[in-house]
């Protein structure tokens, strides 16, 4: 199963709960240098069957991604359709909508058919739209990743499994 990881610093895997939905994403791709590339980009992303829309900064790289309500959304797929396009992620932010989830660090948590590791949080109850940026390896850098890497003793971060 592939990891991808969050900085409110969070990891995630595949399951499922009715505790909160992934709403929206933003997206920044690496390697735009026109609006063609940025064109590509976006018409990959709304080919996808959970995305509702996509708006499209030129300036940043970025595009913000609204998903269909009770649609599962699958960050990978976001993530394999810019590298279709010829470019990477250089940065994955989600907002989530949470309803009265506790995390703290080092623990797991499920959210919209996936399982986050938060990493580096104080313990707290969820209850309202948070943004949690991705820290897998394929959505930051990897002088990033092996610094959040860094932050937990436990294996799920290297292996990808809960």
């Amino acid at each position: 199963m592939k990891k991808l990881f969050f900085a409110l610093l969070v990891f995630l895997l595949g399951f499922s709960s009715s505790k909160a939905q992934v709403t929206q994403a933003t997206l920044q791709a690496s390697g735009l240098t026109c609006a063609m590339c940025a064109k590509s980009v976006y018409t990959n992303l709304t080919s996808l069957g959970f995305v509702e829309s996509v708006d499209t900064d030129l300036n940043a790289s970025a595009f913000v991604i609204l998903f269909k309500k009770g649609v599962p959304v699958d960050l990978d797929a976001l993530s394999k359709k810019v590298e279709d396009a010829g470019f990477s992620v250089a940065s994955l932010k989600i907002t989530a909508l949470f309803k009265q989830q506790n995390i703290q660090t080092d623990a797991h948590v499920e959210l919209d058919g996936n399982v986050y590791h938060f990493v580096n949080v104080k313990p707290q109850q969820l209850s309202s739209p948070i943004v949690l940026r991705l820290i897998d390896q394929h959505f930051v850098s990897t002088k990033e990743f092996k610094k959040f890497s860094g932050l937990t003793k436990m294996e799920c971060m290297k292996t990808g499994k809960a």
